[in-house]
């Protein structure tokens, strides 16, 4: 039977979105059990790379590419499972295997079915490796659990908290052993649900190994520091040098440049870590609020313990963050302010230039006056030198009493009356022709 289409075509990302959810489960881990985790940072290394190593696990020689598309992948070994996580920064790579209650593991796993040399040929420099036991026994009286948990750590000092409403004890020193491993114990309930065990164990190691990913901050920031020391200082040197006018603009400029240059560069080169580690240090503090940590007597809990050091650190990573941030700002706004002198100071030129054109023009102006004044007398000269020449021609013709020296000297107010008023029109339609023309424009 035909199935029928109730729904508008679906959205090309819809499926992926809506499984995300899904993504990364946690693992279903019987107690007792040992998980041992190790991650490695990926940057330069490609999933076809992880894929490669992981093919080598006992019979995943054939692992298909599309298996390492989602990320995540849960690889059953018989009485191991790994499970492969990678993130945009890390890959994780998690061995369960199970656990007699002495603290040994199964003679499988002794045999080598994930060994250390598999371990130890994980691709990419290690940062996190955490062994987490998870141990069954009772939570009351605390004392004899506590007990129980820190004879896995010897004289060292431990931190320990229950978990949720009393379901689970969690203990660890947060020292790194010989063997390169962090140490963590946790204590279930007879009975516990190994969902349960497998979601204590992921919040504890995502906590461990996003606190370490948060704290790749810290050695930038004061990798930085001096830098930052610096700029401010050159700084306040240029902003003194700007307010007191001892050095040109040119030179400022190019100061203000190169300064300007040196903090992108750095804001280029390390907002990423910075803008990673607030982003790790949220999903620390949201790891912590769900462990629902509770205190036990004459213990230090996890959360109080973690965020009294990492809280300093967290705050001098944001502190430097913040500098560069209001370092660049500075010197934008001392740029705007070189810039406003420098306007200035070529608004003051133009003006000087514009003054300088209008003195010219009034200088041209005298000299076109002058050059009209002589333009008329000279073709007043020329008029009256014609009709002199005229009116002789007129006495040799047989007009014997015609004095032509007389009509000349007669006519010439007349004719200069006449050039200067032609003169006068001509200028006035030329003027007329010139505001028509600018008006146009």
């Amino acid at each position: 039977m035909e199935q029928i289409q109730r729904l508008p075509a679906e959205e090309a990302l819809r499926r992926a979105l809506h499984d995300e959810i899904h993504a990364r489960p946690p693992a279903q881990i019987p107690v007792p059990a040992r998980v041992r985790l190790v991650a490695v940072l990926n940057n330069g290394l490609s999933p076809s790379q992880e894929l490669a190593h992981l093919r080598t696990l006992p019979g995943q020689a054939d692992l298909p590419d599309l298996a390492v598309v989602s990320n995540f992948l849960s690889i059953d070994l018989g009485s191991s499972t790994l499970l492969w996580e990678r993130h945009s920064e890390f890959s994780r790579y998690s061995v369960i295997s199970p656990m007699f209650s002495g603290g040994t593991t199964t003679a499988a796993e002794d045999a080598g079915v994930i060994g250390d040399d598999w371990i130890r040929a994980i691709p990419g420099p290690m940062f996190a490796a955490i062994e987490l036991q998870l141990m069954e026994g009772p939570l009351e009286p605390w004392a004899d659990a506590l007990a129980t948990a820190q004879a896995c750590f010897g004289a060292s000092q431990t931190t320990a908290s229950l978990l949720g409403q009393g379901h689970s004890l969690a203990m660890t020193d947060f020292q790194i052993r010989e063997d390169g491993y962090e140490h963590f114990v946790v204590i279930l309930p007879p009975g516990a649900s190994s969902g349960r065990a497998g979601r204590v164990s992921q919040r504890l190691l995502e906590l461990e190994v996003y606190r370490l990913m948060a704290l790749r901050g810290l050695p930038v920031a004061k990798l930085i520091s001096p830098l930052l020391n610096e700029c401010e200082r050159q700084l306040a040197e240029l902003t003194a040098a700007l307010e007191a006018r001892s050095v040109g603009e040119a030179a400022l400029l190019d100061q203000l440049i190169h300064l300007a240059a040196q903090v992108e560069r750095a804001t280029a080169e390390h907002s990423f870590r910075f803008g990673a580690t607030r982003a790790y240090a949220g999903l620390v503090d949201q790891r912590l609020r769900e462990l629902r940590e509770r205190p036990i007597a004459g213990t230090r809990m996890l959360g109080d313990y973690l965020m009294r050091r990492l809280t300093p650190a967290f705050a001098t990573v944001y502190a430097a963050e913040r500098r560069l941030a209001e370092l660049s700002e500075r010197i934008a706004r001392a740029s705007a302010l070189l810039r406003t002198r420098v306007d200035i100071a070529t608004e003051a030129q133009n003006q000087r230039l514009l003054e300088g054109l209008h003195q010219g023009q009034a200088l041209q102006l005298q000299l076109q006056s002058t050059v009209e004044g002589l333009s008329i007398a000279a073709i007043s000269y020329y008029v009256v030198s014609l009709l002199l020449y005229g009116g002789k021609a007129l006495k040799a013709s047989g007009w014997g009493l015609f004095n032509p020296e007389l009509f000349a000297g007669i006519v010439m107010p007349l004719v200069l009356f006449l050039v200067w008023r032609a003169t006068r029109r001509v200028h006035a339609r030329l003027s007329s022709t010139t505001e028509h023309q600018a008006r146009s424009r």
